[in-house]
Formats: C-alpha cells, structure tokens, sequence
C-alpha cells in the first residue's frame, strides 16, 4: 500500500511538471540562484547579520554587478557583432573557394551546403543584430504575449530568489519534517552528499568556465584579433564538456587568424595560445577548481550533456551534469549497500 502511495504521487508530480514546464523557467532559475547564494547568505550571517540584511546586502551586490556587466559588455558586443558581420562572409567565401574545390578534387565529395545561401542568411541576421538594443526591442514588442512572459520572468525570478533565499532553512527544515522516520538518516546522508557533488560542480566549473573565458578574451585580443572576445566566450562556454572548447576555440581562432592577417604563421601565436591555456587548465585551473569532488569520467560527461540536449533541448544541457553528479551519488550509495548485500557476498 506505501509503495503504491509513492508511486502514484511520483506519477502525480512528474505530471505537474509536465503540464507545468512552459511557466517552470523562472521558478527553476530562483532556485539555483538561491542555492548558489545561499552560502554566501550564511557566511553574512555568521559575521552577526540579520538574515534579511544579509539577503538585501546580496541582492544589491548582484545587482550592482550586472549593471556594471551591461554597461561595459554591450559596447564590446557590439563591436564584436559588427565584425563578425564582415568576419563571417569572408569565412563563407574562403571555404566555398578554398575547402570545397579541396573536397572536390580529393574526395569526391560534392557542395553539402548552399554558400551563398548561408553567407546571405548570416549577413541579414547580424545586420539585423548589430543595432541590438532596437533588434530585441522590435523582436519583443512584435509578440505581445512574448513581450508579457518575458516581463513575467523577469519579475518573478528576483522574487523567487529572494523568498527562497531568506527562507531556504524553514524551506529545509520542512523537507526534513516529511522524510519517513526510518529512512531519514540516510535521506539526508544522500542529500548532504549531493549537495556537496553539486556544490562542487557548480562553484568549481563556473569559475573553471570563467577563468577561461577571460584567459582565451584576453589572449586572442592581444594577439590581435578583431572576434577574440566572441571566441573566448565561446571557448568558455563549451568548456562545461572536456576537451570541446579548446577544439572549437582552436578551429575558429586558427580561421579567423588566417583570413585577419592572410599568412599561415599568423596561425602560430593561436595555436601557442591554446597550448599554453590547455596546459594551464590541465594542470592548475581544473584540479584547484573543481578537482575530484564531482568524479565524473569525461566519456560519462559527454553522454550526459549528449543525453541531456536529445532530451530536454537547451536546459537538457544545462542540467545534464548536476543530474548525472546525483546519479553518480546514488549509484555509488546502491553498489555500496550490493556490495553488503548476501547477493554479492
């Protein structure tokens, strides 16, 4: 009879979710970022600070922070977007002239992809984007039920955040108090250890994402090319799956160096560019940041983020590693208790 009551709330609330999943996003977002910020809440309130002064101090400080963020990238992104404008087309045209005939001659393989066609396309839409502020306004605005889910959302998640992170203990508290007596002990054993996998994981990569992102920014603009801020944040990015950024940062620095300065050893300071960074991350960056605390096999890494973008689209992706870091805690807890077990002995 429990495990029946278990089953059919289980399939209640997986219902709930599916029905729900279009109004879900802002929830989902304000949960994070309390979990994110709670800690810092915490340390705050350890310096003897009320709990709401500690959350408003966070708040503003956040707050601040994208501000500042605003006001000093979108100047950039804008000059990024502008030359990608021209960046792109150029590409386009090398690989039509250079690549494909390459293709051709060697391996028998015809034109897969209109050139013109997407060097068009591309062009159109980063013409479009280049006066960003007035392309999203008009996007937003020509969609009235977009232009109210987005304000909804953007309302919703501070508020959300805000009441989570002021009662994220009473929220806690409550959880605890609905655990069945007898296995509550280990519920929480298994909660405290994925929290401290999560905690790991989301701390350690983000920063790890962070640190390269800036690293491949800077390196690429020094060197001189007019997109390395784009390709930096793009490296950084995809930098979440082990080994991904650096081939894509390298293929498309390595592209953007050739056609920006027309010489082969201008390839060069790229390519020792990313070495250096990939030694760095290797030995110094990743291991500080994150080390072994998630224990994730890069092979189980990429099925995840693999799985999760089949499944769930975009925020498959995103959550692809905190859920396989909890499945990983849970499989290690069974293999323990098989391992126990008379089966295996």
């Amino acid at each position: 009879m429990n495990k029946s009551f278990i089953a059919i709330v289980g399939a209640i609330v997986l219902a709930l979710l599916y029905f729900l999943a279009p109004i879900l996003t802002p929830f989902v977002v304000g949960i994070l970022l309390a979990y994110l910020f709670n800690p810092v809440v915490n340390l705050l309130m350890r310096l003897h600070l009320p709990r709401i002064i500690a959350v408003v101090i966070v708040f503003l400080v956040i707050a601040l922070i994208i501000m500042l963020l605003v006001l000093l990238l979108i100047p950039l992104i804008q000059t990024q977007i502008e030359t990608l404008s021209v960046f792109i087309p150029n590409t386009a045209a090398w690989l039509q002239n250079t690549i494909v005939p390459l293709l051709k001659e060697h391996f028998g393989i015809q034109q897969i992809i209109d050139v013109d066609a997407l060097k068009q396309q591309l062009t159109d839409n980063l013409a479009q984007a280049g006066g960003a502020a007035t392309w999203v306004v008009v996007k937003i605005l020509h969609s009235g039920v977009a232009l109210l889910h987005l304000v909804l959302n953007l309302v919703l998640i501070p508020v959300v955040t805000f009441y989570l992170l002021y009662d994220w203990n009473k929220v806690l508290k409550g959880l605890k108090e609905l655990l069945p007596r007898k296995s509550k002990s280990t519920i929480i054993k298994l909660a405290t250890e994925c929290n401290d996998v999560l905690g790991a994981f989301f701390r350690g990569q983000l920063l790890v994402m962070l640190t390269l992102g800036i690293f491949y920014s800077l390196g690429l603009s020094l060197i001189g090319l007019q997109i390395g801020l784009v390709i930096g944040v793009i490296v950084g990015v995809l930098s979440i799956v082990p080994y991904l950024g650096i081939i894509v940062g390298i293929i498309i620095a390595s592209i953007a160096a050739y056609l920006q300065f027309g010489t082969l050893m201008s390839v060069v300071p790229v390519l020792l560019l990313f070495a250096v960074g990939q030694t760095l991350d290797g030995m110094f960056i990743t291991p500080k940041l994150v080390g072994g605390r998630i224990g994730l096999h890069p092979v189980a890494v990429i099925f995840a983020v693999l799985a999760g973008g089949t499944l769930f689209g975009f925020f498959g992706v995103l959550l692809a590693l905190p859920v396989a870091s909890i499945i990983m805690v849970m499989v290690r807890f069974f293999n323990q208790r098989y391992q126990s077990s008379p089966l295996y002995k």
